[in-house]
C-alpha cells in the first residue's frame, strides 16, 4: 500500500486528481489489526441502539444480576471493541460503579484457528482459492488495471492487481475510517468498483464461504454454543422459572460471523462464485460488504408469546427471515426442526478431524 503510493506520487501524472499531489500516508502498518476511534463509536452506538430495541433486557437489574454477560476473542481490536460496547451501554443506562465483566474464548470466537482440517485443506493450501488468482490475472481485472494506468500515465507494467487493490482499499479507508471523500476514489470508476467488490466476494466465498463445506462447518461450535443458550433461556421460560441469562453479546470476527451465516445457509447463490462467471453474478446474494461491514452483528432474540416461542434474527439490526422459514418471527420449534440435521450432528472434533479418508 505504502510502496505503490509513493509510485504514484512521485512518477504518475496527478493532473487528473491534482489533491493527490499535496495527499500523504496517514495509514501506518502498526494500524492493522487495531481498533480505530471509529470503530469504538460503532460500538458505543450500537450498545445504546441495542438498550432502545430491548429495553427490558438491557437493564441495569440484569446487568448487576449477572444476567448480561460478554465473550471476546483474545485479539487487541476485539477486546477493545467490548470494551467500547461497554462503555455504550453504561452511556446509554446512565449508571456509574457497575461491573460488567467480559470473558476471553478463542474455542468460540476464534474457531478457524483451532480447525485442523480448515487450516490445512484451505487456509494454507493455495489451490483452495485458485479462483481468486485466476480472476486476479482474469480479463475483468486487466481492464481495470490498464484504466488506472492509463489514468496515472505509467506503464502496465508499474500497475498491478495488488496495485487497483492499493487504491481500492486507500479509498475505503479513508471513507470509512476518515470519513473523507478520498481522492484515491476518483481513479477508480463504477465499472472498476464492481470488479474490486467482487474480487472480495471472491476471496471470501472460497475462504469464510460456500466454497468448501469446512469453511462453514468449521464453525460448529459457534452453531452448537448459540442453540445451547436459547434452548437453556426457552426451557427456564416454558418451566415458568427466570432466565438466568438474559443477553449473551459474543465479539469476534468477520470471519466468526460468515462461516456461521454459511451454516445457517444465508446468502447462497444457485451457482458458485468463480473467476469466470461475474457478469452472471451482478446481482449476487453474497455481496460480503452488506453481510458483515464494520461492526457486523447477529441477532438472535426469543419472544413469549400466546402461541409460543418465537425467535426473531436480524443481521446488522434488520430482520432476516431463515431459509425455509417464511415468518420473520417463526415459532422455535421450527426453526430447530428447520436445522435439526445440524443440531444432531456437526461435531466439532469430528469435522476438523484429518485423516487418511479425508485428506
Amino acid at each position: 500500500m505504502i510502496q505503490f503510493s509513493k509510485l504514484v506520487k512521485s512518477r504518475a501524472d496527478l493532473s487528473c486528481v491534482k489533491e493527490l499531489q499535496t495527499w500523504k500516508m496517514w495509514y501506518k502498518e502498526d494500524m492493522d489489526g487495531r481498533l480505530v476511534e471509529k470503530g469504538r463509536s460503532d460500538h458505543r452506538y450500537l450498545a445504546r441502539r441495542l438498550i432502545k430495541s430491548f429495553p427490558m433486557l438491557i437493564t441495569k437489574e440484569n446487568i448487576e444480576e449477572g444476567r448480561v454477560k460478554l465473550i471476546t476473542s483474545s485479539k487487541h481490536r476485539c477486546v477493545n471493541s467490548t470494551l467500547a460496547f461497554k462503555h455504550g451501554v453504561m452511556e446509554g443506562l446512565c449508571i456509574q460503579g457497575v461491573d460488567l465483566p467480559h470473558t476471553i474464548n478463542d474455542e468460540l470466537m476464534r474457531f478457524f484457528d483451532q480447525c485442523r482440517r480448515l487450516l490445512e485443506t484451505v487456509e494454507n493450501n493455495k489451490d483452495a482459492v485458485k479462483e481468486v488468482e485466476l480472476f486476479k490475472n482474469g480479463p475483468e481485472m486487466k481492464r481495470v488495471q490498464e484504466k488506472l494506468a492509463d489514468r496515472l500515465q505509467l506503464p502496465y507494467s508499474n500497475v498491478t492487481a495488488d496495485s487497483v487493490e492499493t487504491v481500492f482499499y486507500l479509498c475505503a479507508y479513508e471513507f470509512t475510517i476518515r470519513g473523507l471523500n478520498s481522492p484515491w476514489c476518483r481513479l477508480l470508476d463504477d465499472a472498476d468498483g464492481q470488479v474490486m467488490e467482487y474480487s472480495g466476494d471472491l476471496k471470501q466465498f472460497w475462504k469464510r464461504g460456500f466454497g468448501h463445506d469446512i469453511n462453514s462447518k468449521a464453525s460448529c461450535i459457534l452453531f452448537h454454543d448459540l442453540f445451547k443458550r436459547l434452548d437453556a433461556a426457552a426451557n427456564q421460560i416454558k418451566s415458568g422459572g427466570r432466565v438466568s441469562e438474559v443477553v449473551m453479546v459474543q465479539v469476534g470476527h468477520a470471519e466468526t460471523l460468515l462461516p456461521l451465516l454459511t451454516l445457517l445457509d444465508l446468502f447462497k447463490d444457485d451457482v458458485p462464485l468463480t473467476s469466470s462467471n461475474f457478469a452472471s453474478h451482478r446481482g449476487r446474494a453474497f455481496r460480503t460488504g452488506a453481510i458483515v461491514p464494520y461492526a457486523a452483528n447477529l441477532l438472535m432474540t426469543l419472544f413469549d408469546c400466546p402461541d409460543g416461542l418465537r425467535l426473531q434474527a436480524r443481521l446488522n439490526e434488520r430482520p432476516l427471515t431463515l431459509p425455509g422459514l417464511d415468518d420473520l418471527s417463526p415459532l422455535y420449534q421450527d426453526v430447530r426442526k428447520r436445522y435439526e440435521q445440524l443440531l444432531q450432528g456437526c461435531d466439532q472434533d469430528t469435522v476438523c478431524m484429518m485423516d487418511s479418508s479425508k485428506n
